[in-house]
């Protein structure tokens, strides 16, 4: 399968990231919040679980060691999922709530990456969502939602970069800037999004005509997605989610055949 597993060893049970990669009869610690969650849950020694690594890797295991700062689980079966088309986010440095809201979506929809753009219209922001902690609770909430949506592949949190280091950086493929003026995304005329996608979202306010002229230099096209002006997180749900549709169409899902099935299969 690519990108989810929705049907496989993990299925329908509680899920938890983990950092660490793990095979059939390894034993994984789970963190602190993973703890937490799971006296939430009220499961005890024995219980099913579903594991992640973010990577690919999905697997089931039984909790072995449960106290009240330590839990193990033992893996029983491990599956490995195919990454889905690269599309890779280059969001504007915002509001922080809303950058980490805008995460957990990026998170749901897959996203390749994700790295933080400080616009000039970016400074004027206050609280803005920059710097190692917030990072770390960008990545925090990346993994919450990975679980939850049952995904396999945590997009890869870059910190935040100012444009010129951002485009330096951004891997090569199509590139693409959102852009009221653009070509239209859906429609009969609709833009044709080819892979790798990068897309570069803007701040609230628009972007000035020498960061648009610098991305263009770059060989960003513009995209729009309507005549409405959206908010920041808005566009960038709606052009990742249509950049998923569209590859969507164009890529058949399958495991990676190198995945370790469950004891006795």
């Amino acid at each position: 399968m690519v990108g989810v597993d929705r049907e496989g060893v993990a299925a329908g049970r509680p899920q938890f990231v983990t950092a660490a990669s793990f095979d059939v009869g390894s034993t994984v610690m789970l963190d602190d919040a993973a703890v937490r969650h799971i006296r939430v849950l009220r499961l005890g020694a024995g219980a099913v679980v579903g594991l992640r690594d973010g990577q690919g890797g999905i697997g089931a295991g039984q909790l072995v060691l449960l106290t009240k700062s330590q839990a193990q689980v033992e893996v029983t079966a491990v599956e490995r999922v195919l990454p889905l088309p690269p599309v890779h986010l280059l969001v504007p440095v915002a509001d922080r709530d809303r950058m980490l809201w805008l995460a957990e979506k990026a998170s749901e929809l897959g996203a390749t990456s994700w790295r933080p753009v400080l616009w000039r219209r970016s400074r004027s922001v206050s609280p803005r969502g920059e710097g190692v902690s917030f990072q770390a609770k960008v990545r925090a909430r990346m993994e919450g939602a990975l679980a939850q949506s049952e995904g396999a592949w945590l997009p890869q949190p870059f910190p935040e970069a100012n444009l010129e280091r951002a485009v330096l950086a951004a891997p090569p493929g199509d590139r693409v800037v959102l852009d009221p003026a653009g070509a239209p995304l859906v429609g009969p005329d609709a833009a044709v999004l080819g892979q790798p996608l990068v897309i570069a979202v803007g701040p609230e306010g628009g972007l000035e005509r020498d960061e648009l002229a610098q991305l263009e230099g770059a060989g960003f096209r513009r995209v729009s997605l309507g005549p409405t002006i959206l908010r920041f997180e808005t566009a960038a749900i709606a052009a990742l989610s249509m950049a998923r549709t569209a590859f969507g169409r164009q890529w058949a899902p399958h495991l990676d055949p190198a995945a370790d099935r469950p004891e006795g299969a």
